[in-house]
C-alpha cells in the first residue's frame, strides 16, 4: 500500500505524527446540545470567564480563533498553527464514542446507559459468579459511593457496582479487602456477562484505600476492560507496517489491538513526562496519546480552579513540548467531548472539539489557516494515515485537511 506514495522527494508528508486528545477540553455547544441538555454549555469559554487562564502557547497556535474571544483566550492576527473545531457525528458524548470516532468509527447508535442501574436478573447472575453480594448499582459519582457505601462493603466484603451517564459498569472494591487481582478478576467476570446482555462499552475497575473515619481514596490502579472497536485507523497503520505507540488510556480504550507499544500513564504529569521522553527518541510513526486530568479530576466534579490550573500546566508543558520541534513531526491537538464544570450536572456534554495542527514545515505566503467546522471528528484520522503516506481505505469516515496543512507536501507525494 506504501508503494503508491512512493515518488518524488516526499514518501510521506511526516516522518512522525502525534495527536493529543486534552479530555473533555470542549469549544461549544454542538447544533444538537439541547438533545442531550447541555445546551449553551462550553467547557472552554465558561472556564475562562470564571477563572484565570494563562494559555499563551495554546492561543498562539489559534485557540483563541477556535472559540469566540473571551477573557483569557484572546484571538491572534497570525496564528503559528492550523486551526478550527469538530463536530461529532456519532450519537452519543461519551470517551469510548469520541476515540473511536477520532479513528474513523461513527456509530449509529449512542452505546446503552443504566439510569436506573442494571437489570435485576444481570446483578444477581453477577453476584452468584463472583461469591459475593452487590452493593449500590445505581448512577452516582465515584468518591460519593465510596464514601457512602464504603463502611458496609468493608463490613459484608459485597463489592460496590455504580454506573453513570456514560456506558459503564464500574466495581469499586477496597484493596485490604479485595486484592488488585482479584478484583480485575470480578471484572472480567463483569465484562463477559455484559458483552451481549447489557452491551456496555466499558467495565471498570475502581479499587480504593483508606477508612471511614480518614476518608476512602480512589487509587491509581483503575483498570478498564472494553468492547473491542470496529476496524479502525489504528489498525490500519498497524497493517501497513507503521509504528503506532499509545499513550494514556488508549490501549484500554481500544481494548489492547492497534499499536506495537503502549504507555499506560494515569495522570497529566505522567503523560507529559511519556511524550517528551517519546519527542526525543525521535521515533518514526504515530503517537496517540490522552491527558485525563482535565475530565476525570476536574470537569466530573465541577472544579472550575482546578480545571483551569490544569489548563494552565498543560500549556507550559506544550511550550516545552515543541520546542526544538522537527519539520518532518505534525502535532494534532483535540479532544474527545466536553464536559463543563460550571453546570449543575457532573456529566459530559454535546461540544465541539478543538482542533488545532502545528509543524514547522516551510510553507508558501497565502496559506489559509483557518481548517473551518469539521463534520466528523473521523477527519483527524483520516488526517493521521494520509500524512503518514497511508492511503485512504472506504470503510471508515472522515475527509483529511492534509492538503490545508502542508500543500506543498502534499503536492509532491501525487506526483
Amino acid at each position: 500500500m506504501l508503494g503508491e506514495f512512493s515518488t518524488g522527494p516526499w514518501m510521506k508528508p511526516f516522518r512522525s505524527v502525534y495527536l493529543i486528545v486534552m479530555d473533555s477540553v470542549g469549544v461549544g455547544a454542538a447544533p444538537d446540545a439541547a438533545d442531550f441538555g447541555d445546551e449553551g454549555c462550553c467547557t472552554l469559554g465558561h472556564i475562562a470567564e470564571q477563572a484565570e487562564l494563562r494559555l499563551s502557547t495554546l492561543c498562539s497556535l489559534g485557540m483563541g480563533n477556535v472559540i469566540a474571544a473571551c477573557s483569557g483566550l484572546p484571538p491572534v492576527e497570525h496564528p503559528g498553527g492550523f486551526y478550527g473545531r469538530m463536530m461529532e457525528a456519532s450519537p452519543a458524548k461519551d470517551t469510548t464514542t469520541g476515540h473511536w470516532e477520532l479513528m474513523g468509527i461513527i456509530r449509529q447508535c449512542a452505546p446503552p446507559t443504566y439510569p436506573d442501574g442494571f437489570p435485576p436478573a444481570l446483578i444477581k447472575e453477577f453476584s452468584r459468579r463472583i461469591g459475593r453480594g452487590v452493593l449500590g448499582n445505581k448512577p452516582a459519582s465515584g468518591t460519593e459511593i465510596i464514601a457512602e457505601l464504603g463502611p458496609e462493603h468493608l463490613r459484608t466484603g459485597s463489592v460496590i457496582v455504580y454506573t453513570s451517564a456514560d456506558s459503564v459498569f464500574q466495581v469499586a472494591a477496597h484493596k485490604d479487602e479485595v486484592p488488585l487481582e482479584e478484583l480485575y478478576r470480578i471484572c472480567r467476570v463483569a465484562r463477559e456477562l455484559t458483552k451481549d446482555r447489557c452491551q456496555v462499552d466499558r467495565v471498570i475497575a475502581r479499587p480504593f484505600i483508606g477508612d471511614a473515619e480518614s476518608g476512602f481514596v480512589r487509587t491509581s490502579e483503575r483498570c478498564d476492560f472494553s468492547l473491542a472497536p470496529p476496524r479502525n485507523y489504528l489498525d490500519v497503520l498497524v497493517e501497513t507496517g507503521v509504528n503506532v505507540t499509545l499513550v494514556g488510556k488508549l490501549e484500554d480504550i481500544f481494548a489492547g489491538r492497534g499499536f506495537q507499544s503502549s504507555l499506560h500513564t494515569t495522570c497529566n504529569k505522567e503523560t507529559g513526562s511519556a511524550l517528551m521522553a517519546l519527542r526525543d527518541s525521535a521515533k518514526e510513526g504515530f503517537c496517540f496519546a490522552n491527558f485525563i486530568d482535565f475530565d476525570m479530576l476536574y470537569g466530573h466534579r465541577n472544579d472550575v480552579t482546578g480545571y483551569a490550573e490544569a489548563l494552565n500546566d498543560f500549556d507550559r508543558w506544550l511550550a516545552g513540548f515543541l520546542s526544538g520541534w522537527r519539520e518532518d513531526d505534525l502535532l494534532i491537538l483535540t479532544a474527545d467531548h466536553g464536559n463543563d464544570p460550571t453546570t449543575s450536572s457532573t456529566d459530559h456534554t454535546r461540544e465541539y472539539v478543538p482542533l488545532l495542527a502545528y509543524h514547522t514545515r516551510p510553507l508558501r505566503g497565502g496559506v489559509v489557516r483557518d481548517l473551518g467546522t469539521r463534520s466528523s471528528f473521523a477527519d483527524a484520522g483520516a488526517t493521521v494515515i494520509r500524512c503518514l503516506g497511508v492511503p485512504a481505505t472506504a470503510e471508515l469516515a472522515g475527509e483529511d485537511f492534509c492538503a490545508n496543512i502542508c500543500p506543498e507536501a502534499m503536492s509532491e507525494v501525487h506526483q
